[in-house]
């Protein structure tokens, strides 16, 4: 047995010699870091089958390639990941990497993530730290042997179950026992990242273990969901008989239901510009609903008002009836009006046609206008105005002779012009004439009146007319206006603007317009 043990550690050591020449050769080989590209050295527990010139990869995609491995004092392996493709030249302190076979024959690649996906907005952590100058692999972005994984390969579990290999692996527990003992907490982690399985159960456990109290809850909660539903788990078991038989019929009408899904499409096509314009339709109709939303108030107090609007309308209905038996005979009577009214509108017609032409013409040609000036005119001439103020040109006296005669009539012989009727009014006429305060021009005035010519008149009373009997002063003309009537003809003299007698055809023209 001892004999056994001594060949047994001769060989450990003749392996340890070879693998101190191994890692001489590949320093010196690999001495220069990451010839100034992106070079990440990862450490891992074990790189079987893993060498240079294969693939680093990114979810599937290459992006660069493995450059060296070697052995490290802490007996493990350190692989030089060189990254090609700048887009992922950014490993952080979260990056994970893990060997993988690349096909049956035993090649390995190694895939990698350079940051662990997170909420959107969350803060990046820091990248990998540089290792500094003088220590191995200086310059290069090193990935700790936390952050990988070197899973145990399916061909080497399947090689143990082989007699041969499986003696072999007892004689190598049983002498590699003892130097394990005491280390079980290296040999647990070195597990653990052999099987990332393992791992992301552990953090799994982990994330559970911090929520037991929002588990302890749910299943409080979940017992008092499901308490409702076992006191009616009758109804629920027969929800699922009725569901059971539902799918039972659906699947003996499914060729019915394949059609209905096959015609689902073209229905949903259809629908949908029947719905733009059911859209449009509503976008139309909302002010409309808008405004009767608004006026809805007053609508309710027509509808509420409605009864007894109604009940008050029976009334006026009955009276209308009632009405319409007293006055239907009359308008049946009035028949033969409205056909003598209808024959009189006919004959009227040409009547109404050339009164509206009339009208027309004396519009458009200002019939109007010279009504207007008549009518005005006629006032003034009817009408006069001096100093003492308005007085009337002609007066109409209410006698006897107001009826229309066409022969002459004893109680009534007046005629125009006629004076010889009327003694005491000729009188009074030739009494003021010859009055001798009358001035000449009053006189000829008087006698024009009378019916005599400017002429005879001068003829009559001759003399030259002074200039302050036309224009007497306003002391003459007060004594004058206030010993004449009111409206007697003499209250003109005062205003009788003419200076010479041969004027006298004017002196009546003055008068009668109120000069």
């Amino acid at each position: 047995m001892e004999k056994g043990r001594g060949g047994w550690r001769a060989r450990i050591a003749a392996a340890a010699t070879l693998i101190a020449l191994a890692a001489a050769v590949l320093l010196a080989t690999s001495a220069g870091g990451s010839n100034g590209g992106y070079t990440v050295r990862a450490i891992f527990d074990d790189a079987g089958n893993v060498i240079s010139g294969e693939d680093v990869k990114i979810d599937g995609v290459k992006v660069g390639t493995i450059g060296s491995v070697t052995p490290t004092p802490q007996a493990k392996a350190a692989v030089v990941l060189k990254i090609e493709n700048p887009g992922f030249q950014d490993f952080r302190q979260d990056a994970s990497c893990i060997i993988r076979p690349e096909a049956l024959i035993g090649e390995k690649y190694v895939d990698c993530l350079p940051t662990q996906t997170r909420p959107e907005g969350t803060p990046l952590p820091p990248p990998l730290k540089r290792i500094p100058s003088g220590q191995e692999g200086e310059g290069q972005y090193l990935l700790p042997v936390s952050n990988t994984s070197s899973p145990v390969d399916v061909d080497l579990l399947g090689d143990i179950t082989r007699l041969p290999e499986r003696e072999r692996f007892t004689i190598i527990l049983n002498e590699l026992g003892a130097g394990l003992a005491g280390r079980g907490s290296d040999l647990n982690e070195v597990i653990r990242r052999a099987n990332p399985a393992l791992r992301e159960l552990d953090d799994v456990l982990r994330i559970l273990a911090g929520e037991n109290r929002v588990l302890a809850k749910l299943a409080v909660d979940s017992d008092k969901a499901l308490a409702p539903l076992a006191a009616v788990r009758e109804r629920v078991a027969d929800f699922l008989v009725q569901s059971n038989t539902v799918a039972q019929a659906t699947a003996a009408h499914r060729g019915a239901l394949a059609q209905n899904l096959k015609d689902f499409p073209p229905f949903l096509e259809q629908l949908g510009p029947a719905v733009e314009r059911l859209q449009r339709f509503a976008e139309q109709t909302a002010p409309v609903f808008a405004n009767l939303k608004s006026a809805a108030p007053s609508i309710d107090r027509v509808f509420t008002g409605l009864p007894a609007f109604s009940s008050s309308s029976e009334a006026f209905f009955k009276n209308l009836g009632q009405t319409s038996k007293v006055s239907g005979p009359a308008l049946v009577g009035t028949e033969p009006l409205l056909g003598r009214l209808q024959a009189l509108g006919g004959a009227a017609k040409p009547f109404s046609g050339n009164l509206g032409e009339l009208l027309s013409s004396f519009r458009e040609t200002g019939g109007i206008e010279r009504l207007l000036d008549f009518i005005f005119l006629g006032a003034g001439a009817a009408n006069g105005y001096d100093a003492l103020g308005h007085f009337l040109r002609t007066e109409g006296v209410g006698t006897a002779c107001l009826t229309y005669r066409i022969e002459p009539s004893a109680i009534c012989d007046r005629k125009l012009g006629n004076t010889a009727s009327t003694p005491g009014a000729s009188a009074a006429s030739a009494a003021s004439i010859d009055a001798p305060d009358t001035s000449i021009v009053m006189k000829r005035t008087l006698a024009v009146m009378k019916g005599a010519t400017a002429a005879q008149a001068e003829a009559e009373f001759p003399g030259a007319i002074d200039v302050s009997e036309a224009a007497p002063s306003s002391k003459q003309s007060s004594s004058s206006a206030a010993a004449a009537p009111s409206g007697a003809v003499a209250a003109k003299s005062s205003q009788f603007p003419y200076s010479e007698a041969s004027q006298t055809g004017g002196m009546l023209l003055n008068y009668l317009l109120g000069n």
